[in-house]
C-alpha cells in the first residue's frame, strides 16, 4: 500500500453502530495511527474526555468532526444518550484526554454498558503512558500490577503501600506532580530507600526524563526542584528471599493501638508485639 493512500483505506473507515476504544497520544501528537486517525475523522460521533485535547488533533491533522464532552462529572447523564447514538446505527469514537480509554477514566462505564446492550466494540490501540514506562524502566514486565493513583483515604493508602513493600511484581503508579514527593518519602517508609524505582516525567514530550535507580535517589533528585508533568512511577518488586522478611506494618500498627486501648502500657504492648513478629522493639514504638 503505498503512503499516500493510508488515510483512505477502507479497512480504516468506521462501522455503524460500533463503539471505537482510540488511543491517542501521550505527549508527541505524531503518534497517532493512520487508523485512529481515520476513526476520528470519520465516526458519528467523537465522546472526548478532554474536548480540548481532542481538538488539538483536529486541528493538527485538518480536519472537524462532531463531539461531545464525556467525562467524570457529566458522564452519568452522557452514557445513555451516547447508548441511544450507537443503538441507533451511529459509529461514536471514544477518546481519553491521553492514552487508552477506560484506563483511570470514565470510559470504563460506558464500555461495560455498551457490552450490556450487546453493541459492537472495537479497540483502535495506541499510546499507553503505564506501558511506556514500563518498558523504559528496565524492570522485570512479565508480571506487574498497575495501581493508577494512590487512594487518599490513609488506611487504604497504608494498605497498598504494604502491598507494593512486599510484591515480587513491578508495580506502576500515577501520580499528580504537588503529591509526588509525599509519595516518595512514603514509598521510603515502607520499601527502604535502597528499592529500585524509575520516575518518568512528561512522556514522549520535549522535556521527558526517567530519574532515579532507587528512592532514595528520587527524593534526592526532587528536594530542591518543583515537580512539573505528567507522572508515571514504576517500583521494581523483591526478591523472594527479601519478601520472606517484610512485616505487615498496617496489622501491627492496628494491633499495637487494640493494645494500648485495652490498657497494656506501651512498653509492654511493643515487647510483646517486636518477640511475636521477630522485630525491633523500637520499630514497634515509631509506630505509635
Amino acid at each position: 500500500m503505498k503512503y499516500d493512500n493510508l488515510f483512505s483505506h477502507k479497512s480504516y473507515e468506521p462501522e455503524s453502530s460500533v463503539l471505537y476504544i482510540v488511543g491517542t497520544p501521550i505527549g508527541n501528537l505524531s503518534d497517532l495511527s493512520f487508523r485512529a486517525l481515520n476513526i476520528i475523522k470519520n465516526a458519528s460521533l467523537i465522546a472526548s474526555e478532554d474536548t480540548r485535547q481532542t481538538k488539538k488533533i483536529m486541528s493538527k491533522f485538518e480536519f472537524s468532526n462532531r463531539i461531545t464532552s464525556f467525562n467524570k462529572h457529566n458522564s452519568f447523564k452522557k452514557i445513555p444518550r451516547i447508548i441511544q447514538q450507537l443503538t441507533s446505527g451511529k459509529s461514536v469514537a471514544l477518546l481519553s484526554d491521553a492514552g487508552m480509554p477506560g484506563i483511570c477514566d470514565p470510559g470504563e462505564d460506558l464500555i461495560r454498558e455498551a457490552r450490556s446492550h450487546d453493541i459492537n466494540i472495537i479497540c483502535i490501540p495506541g499510546p499507553c503512558a503505564p506501558i511506556t514506562a514500563l518498558v523504559s524502566s528496565g524492570f522485570p514486565s512479565s508480571k506487574f500490577i498497575f495501581e493508577g493513583f494512590p487512594p487518599k483515604k490513609k488506611s487504604e493508602r497504608e494498605k497498598l503501600l504494604f502491598e507494593i513493600s512486599k510484591s515480587e511484581k513491578t508495580t506502576i503508579l500515577f501520580e499528580s506532580p504537588h503529591r509526588l514527593k509525599n509519595l516518595l518519602n512514603e514509598l521510603k517508609e515502607y520499601c527502604g530507600g535502597g528499592r529500585e524505582i524509575m520516575i518518568s516525567r512528561e512522556l514522549t514530550k520535549k522535556f521527558e526524563e526517567h530519574i532515579g535507580k532507587n528512592i532514595e535517589q528520587a527524593i534526592h533528585h526532587f528536594e530542591e526542584k518543583e515537580v512539573m508533568g505528567e507522572i508515571t512511577i514504576v517500583i521494581k518488586g523483591i526478591s523472594k528471599d527479601k519478601q520472606s522478611n517484610s512485616f505487615n506494618k498496617l496489622e501491627i500498627k492496628n494491633e499495637l493501638n487494640e493494645l494500648t486501648n485495652a490498657g497494656l502500657n506501651l512498653s509492654a504492648a511493643a515487647k510483646y508485639l517486636a518477640k511475636k513478629n521477630n522485630l525491633k522493639k523500637s520499630i514497634i514504638y515509631n509506630m505509635y
